[in-house]
């Protein structure tokens, strides 16, 4: 495909000139248009018939166990990977994340998983809020923090679990061990 600027053949580009040429041959794959194709074919491209019921490849390919949610996981990369590189402010980013890790954790589930990923939609949440904060760059909403804040929360309390049944179990054993040992706990 042609150049829309066409330079002549005898001119030289510098250096770094080439290797953003790289990166713009890339760039129609960031464009507004080209993302929401990508959410509806992920997430909407499919209707159930008689129903409004839509899916997308993303529950199809998450199907095929074990793999299938890996695969429509690193297709939904892109999304965020755009909103990224188009500056999107980075708790939007880590809501973006966060949809994404939810929807591979609990799509990796058999049979439930599928059906939560056609509910969940992660890639349609992800484009949504790639589209609000370009419009408002560098502002955070409200909801953005709560979900952070709440993300961070419930990080936690899945760290802390085992932890406390961890130290849970040693002293619950260290009391069944005391009597045959003879050593108070």
């Amino acid at each position: 495909m042609p150049r829309p600027d066409p330079i002549p053949s005898n001119t030289q580009l510098p250096a770094a000139s080439a290797g953003a040429d790289r990166w713009n041959h890339g760039a129609w794959l960031f464009r507004d248009r080209t993302l929401h194709g990508l959410e509806i074919l992920l997430d909407e491209a499919f209707r159930i018939p008689g129903t409004g019921i839509r899916f997308g490849l993303d529950g199809i390919i998450g199907l095929v166990p074990g793999l299938g949610d890996v695969l429509a996981g690193l297709l939904s990369l892109i999304i965020p990977l755009a909103a990224w590189i188009r500056g999107v402010p980075y708790v939007t980013l880590v809501r973006m994340a966060a949809n994404l890790g939810i929807g591979v954790l609990v799509g990796s589930i058999p049979l439930f998983g599928d059906i939560f990923d056609v509910a969940w939609k992660a890639n349609r949440r992800n484009y949504r809020l790639l589209c609000l904060h370009l419009g408002e760059p560098h502002r955070h909403t409200r909801k953005d923090w709560v979900f952070l804040l709440l993300l961070a929360a419930a990080l936690a309390l899945v760290f802390a679990i085992p932890i406390v049944l961890v130290v849970w179990l040693l002293i619950w054993l260290g009391h069944m061990l005391a009597p045959a040992t003879g050593v108070r706990y």
